[in-house]
């Protein structure tokens, strides 16, 4: 059973637009249906700065962000079951209860148990396990792996094989996991089936991955920043395209490449005009696009309507798909095995106390993903 108030460090956003600083905190003993990670690695991904930015409408502050770590279970409050002090597990910000209309039904991952609680930061309860300097601090994603232990509620993580390298498949909290499901899952991408993903980030890379295991014949990526390239191409891509090398539009310059556009297109970005552009690089009569980046809050989406009626269809995905609980210990397996590459995204690793440079190294565009150790 849970032991007391534990003391230790962690990243705290004290408010929007400022770099995080590194604090002594105090994390609470579980309560009923919580856990308690000893979290051993965590990585940074866009959606942690989209918060900090101050942009995130549900962003509450003080905050302690992150929700791509893995760790070890330190102890679990009252009711606990499915995990136990020592297991080694990876916290998971869609959770998976088994019991919603959201969770028994096939066609999402959108478990909703506990979505008011997280949007709001913090547990089921409604408090906070986090203080600091007398102050409580909010819960992010119902994760914040950005601290050296953390509470999440027990249908908010996934036990995986202990063998695993934690600062290695921390990754499968997140990005990697989004991008390859939003090929295997969302699309669906068939054998022989041209695809363009237009971001060539972390998740952009994933979806390429997804692409090239589900036998696509042809990835085009796509991004203004050539040196991710090299990269892409390692990761399946079998061309690479800029916006700003034709005076053409990016989806007029996919059709001409194409006869006709691509069958499956993912917008890996956040922004919503190149989520058009994804949307009409598409093929009439049965092209696909995936909206997989988080667009900042208040923005639409537009495109003729002529686009749908002749054929295509506009689809988004949430941790690509994956019912979290059931699919994070397979994917863990999937990488064990070498059927997904994991390692090959991580760029940089660096001592936790190190978090600021990790965002600068994700703006500057010179990471794929830093991985932070405890």
């Amino acid at each position: 059973m849970a032991s007391g108030v534990i003391k230790c460090k962690a990243a705290v956003a004290w408010e929007a637009g400022k770099p995080l600083s590194i604090e002594e905190v105090e994390v609470a003993p579980p309560k009923a249906h919580e856990v308690r990670i000893k979290i051993v690695a965590t990585a940074v991904c866009h959606t942690d700065a989209y918060t900090l930015s101050g942009a995130d409408p549900e962003g509450c502050f003080p905050v302690i962000l992150g929700h791509e770590g893995a760790g070890i279970v330190e102890s679990v409050g009252e009711g606990v079951t499915k995990v136990k002090k020592g297991d080694t597990v990876i916290p998971l910000y869609i959770p998976q209860c088994g019991e919603c209309k959201f969770c028994k039904n096939p066609k999402t991952n959108l478990c909703q148990k506990i979505r008011i609680t997280q949007g709001k930061g913090v547990m089921p309860d409604g408090t906070s396990r986090f203080t600091c300097k007398g102050k409580q601090i909010y819960h992010f994603m119902g994760t914040s792996t950005f601290s050296e232990y953390t509470v999440v509620a027990d249908i908010s993580v996934a036990k995986i094989d202990a063998a695993a390298p934690l600062d290695k498949v921390c990754l499968l909290g997140c990005g990697i996991s989004t991008g390859y499901g939003a090929a295997v899952n969302t699309a669906k991408v068939e054998p022989g089936s041209t695809c363009a993903v237009f971001g060539l980030g972390g998740v952009g890379l994933a979806v390429i991955m997804g692409c090239k295991i589900a036998g696509a014949s042809r990835i085009i990526g796509i991004d203004i920043n050539k040196d991710k390239y090299a990269k892409a191409k390692e990761f399946g891509a079998t061309e690479c395209i800029s916006p700003q090398d034709s005076k053409k539009s990016i989806q007029e310059v996919l059709v001409e490449m194409t006869d006709g556009g691509v069958d499956y297109s993912f917008e890996c970005i956040g922004n919503v005009g190149v989520m058009r552009a994804a949307l009409e690089a598409c093929h009439k009569g049965w092209g696909v696009s995936v909206i997989v980046g988080v667009a900042a809050a208040g923005q639409e989406i537009s495109t003729r309507p002529f686009q749908l009626v002749t054929g295509r269809t506009w689809k988004g995905t949430a941790f690509g798909g994956w019912k979290s609980v059931d699919n994070v210990p397979k994917l863990v397996t999937e990488y064990m095995s070498k059927k997904i590459k994991v390692d090959e995204f991580v760029t940089h690793t660096l001592p936790f106390d190190k978090i600021n440079e990790a965002f600068e190294l994700m703006h500057s565009g010179k990471s794929i993903r830093t991985v932070l150790k405890f």
